[in-house]
């Protein structure tokens, strides 16, 4: 039945019974009459009237939410045929109820609740014929019938409308939600890069930059330092090559990629780092308490970043003679200190040095290391003061999970 291909699914069931029950209610007022009046000379038209209003309900065009010359056109001529078959016969007078909803989903409101009341008139007109006397229920029956079929039909269309517009919400706050989502991504990952490039090759170039310039000043009056100051800056350009390449791959830092200490080779590649920066000035002691625990991936990853950005901030900033990296590893949780010696700070309410003129873009070390301490559910602690020397103390819990790593860019 080429017009009940309903495009709601969930109003499909109710089509399906109303066409049925159509069907039904035809034959039924069909049987009825071929029983009662078998005779009567208007028998080949009422035969004739409805199987033409059979042929006309399967064959019509299909029912829409929309209105069309077509399908206005075919109600039109359902509804005469069926007039002129009550006005024959008034037992037909029952199939109207399956016309209500035809008429309901095919024309708009106004105009289907003026058509429903017309069917109804003429169906209180003929079953008031059939009985042959005034009889209340009659009267009173198809009404209260057509006005609940009506209520029915609206209630589940409103309640249509409204599934429609919150799935059409959800939908919208998906795609929102999934946007907001990449853009957080594309930040999270924009801070772990700039993270990565200031922890590795900006502190790797820093280190090159200050050895260079050591060796060029003493190189006619000390060409042997001068030449150990050159060697070590190839060793650190060495170093911050393999882990350009490193972090191309997105793989562990070069320090911990081979070690099969339970530690991960966290405090292997703190002693390697704090070898690698004692020269230009600055002596590096490291030194580790507690037992090594078995640390998570990012915990030795995070740890030795932050290491690698505390001795830049101390080359750099400090002006220090020594410098301290301690790790204790303790039952529920891991510190990290860096202390050094140097001219020290004002420190602010959030612990991070003022910006000063002239630092060009520096000032994002202490930044990214509070990150990073955030990022693993740790904490960042400075003590320091003007002429007194710099403390840095991350701590990370141990006995809560650590929070997952910012989301990729997609």
């Amino acid at each position: 039945m080429a017009q009940h291909a309903e495009a709601d699914p969930d109003a499909g069931w109710l089509a399906a019974v109303m066409h049925v029950a159509f069907f039904l209610l035809l034959g039924g007022a069909l049987t009825r009459f071929l029983v009662r009046h078998p005779g009567e000379a208007r028998l080949p038209w009422i035969i004739a009237l409805s199987g033409v209003l059979a042929v006309l309900y399967v064959f019509g065009p299909p029912l829409g939410a929309r209105p069309t010359p077509r399908r206005l056109a075919w109600l039109t001529v359902v509804v005469a045929v069926w007039v002129v078959l009550v006005l024959l016969a008034p037992s037909f007078a029952w199939c109207a109820v399956p016309l209500f909803y035809t008429g309901l989903r095919t024309l708009p409101t106004r105009a289907a609740l003026v058509l429903v009341g017309l069917l109804t008139a003429l169906v209180v007109a003929a079953q008031l014929e059939l009985a042959g006397r005034f009889d209340a229920d009659r009267l009173l029956a198809p009404p209260a019938v057509a006005a609940l079929a009506t209520a029915v039909f609206l209630h589940m269309e409103r309640q249509t409308d409204r599934q429609r517009a919150l799935i059409g919400d959800l939908l919208r706050t998906r795609r929102e939600l999934a946007a907001t989502e990449r853009r957080e991504g594309m930040l999270a990952e924009r801070q772990r890069l700039s993270m990565e490039i200031h922890d590795t090759l900006a502190q790797s170039l820093s280190s090159q930059q200050m050895l260079l310039q050591a060796a060029d000043r003493i190189w006619e009056t000390d060409r042997a330092l001068a030449r150990t100051h050159v060697r070590t800056a190839e060793s650190v350009t060495e170093r911050g090559l393999a882990e350009a390449r490193r972090f191309v791959r997105d793989l562990a830092p070069v320090d911990l990629a081979e070690s099969e200490a339970p530690d991960g080779g966290l405090e292997e590649a703190l002693r390697a780092l704090a070898q690698r920066e004692s020269g230009a000035g600055v002596a590096v002691r490291f030194h580790a308490e507690g037992a090594g625990a078995a640390l998570p991936e990012r915990v030795r990853y995070a740890l030795l970043r932050i290491a690698q950005g505390g001795l830049a901030n101390v080359r750099e900033h400090s002006g220090a003679t020594t410098a301290a990296l301690t790790l204790t590893s303790l039952d529920d949780q891991v510190v990290l200190d860096i202390a050094d010696d140097g001219r020290g700070f004002e420190a602010g309410p959030s612990g991070v040095r003022p910006s000063r003129s002239g630092q060009g873009g520096r000032g994002h070390g202490l930044p990214a290391i509070r990150a990073r301490a955030r990022q693993l559910g740790g904490t960042l602690t400075i003590e320091s003061a003007p002429g007194h020397g710099t403390v840095l103390s991350v701590s990370v819990p141990l006995t809560a999970p650590v929070p997952p790593p910012p989301p990729e860019s997609p």
